[in-house]
């Protein structure tokens, strides 16, 4: 059986303005099971360790590279193309401004 791994990078979480931790790729387990709950404790789970590994490499070369060598069928998510609005802070002032 061929496990399927998706590689992305990480967008930014909304506690930071900053675009700190999201420079890297990570590569990560699709679920390959259903989750299901634990009669006992009620916890949920899949009973695999494998939706707990992340694996974070510099470049989407050297994750698709690492794998390719493993064996894996790779689904790619490429980030979003950010666009840049310039804005000066008298613009906030500006008599044309549209509420």
């Amino acid at each position: 059986m061929t496990r399927t791994v998706r590689i992305y990078q990480p967008a930014k979480t909304a506690m930071q303005s900053g675009r700190g931790n999201t420079r890297q790729w990570v590569l990560e387990f699709e679920p390959a099971q259903a989750q299901r709950n634990d009669a006992l404790m009620g916890w949920v789970g899949r009973g695999e360790t494998t939706n707990q590994v992340r694996l974070r490499f510099p470049t989407k070369a050297e994750a698709l590279a690492h794998a390719k060598r493993q064996g894996w069928a790779v689904q790619v998510q490429d980030p979003p193309v950010r666009r840049h609005r310039i804005k000066a802070y008298a613009d906030n002032f500006a008599y044309t401004k549209v509420s």
